[in-house]
């Protein structure tokens, strides 16, 4: 699909999907998006329940935004676990495309962000911390389409 398949209404209709928060954290997660190599993201449950969102399903379908606030994408959700923490498999950590190679460091870099300010803020918890036992829901998707002018795209 490209962007010429999705009408201004249809985006318009779309839930958003705002990775991590407006900042060169989200661009970063949006760019490996937009290049393919994150195909994976993990939330936590009681994001969800806090925001009043259901938790995701596969064929679910969201436009990413970027950090100003612009759609930059589309993607449809391929399949979603819930898991304890502690249970985040390789596969799903590598494939979020943040370079992370083993589950230790991409949980370092996961706990580090739950356990921020930004997040506290949001959940309004200003001492939330995550286990083992922390349910998250680990989401896999797939790019529908790159809805940057094309001028702003990478020639593949």
């Amino acid at each position: 699909m490209t962007a010429d398949s999705f009408s201004p209404a249809d985006i318009a209709s779309m839930p958003r999907a705002e990775f991590a928060f407006p900042g060169s954290l989200r661009d970063q997660l949006v760019a490996a998006i937009l290049d393919g190599s994150k195909t994976s993201t993990t939330g936590l449950v009681i994001d969800h329940e806090h925001e009043g969102d259901p938790l995701p399903q596969a064929g679910d379908r969201s436009v990413v935004v970027g950090s100003d606030g612009r759609p930059v994408a589309v993607i449809e959700v391929t399949g979603v676990r819930v898991v304890p923490l502690g249970q985040v498999d390789l596969a799903h950590a590598v494939d979020e495309g943040e370079g992370h190679t083993g589950v230790a460091e991409w949980r370092e870099a996961h706990e580090r962000f739950w356990h921020g300010e930004d997040m506290r803020a949001a959940l309004e918890d200003p001492g939330f911390t995550v286990d083992d036992t922390t349910p998250v829901v680990l989401e896999r998707f797939r790019l529908l389409a790159d809805l940057r002018p094309r001028i702003h795209r990478r020639a593949d």
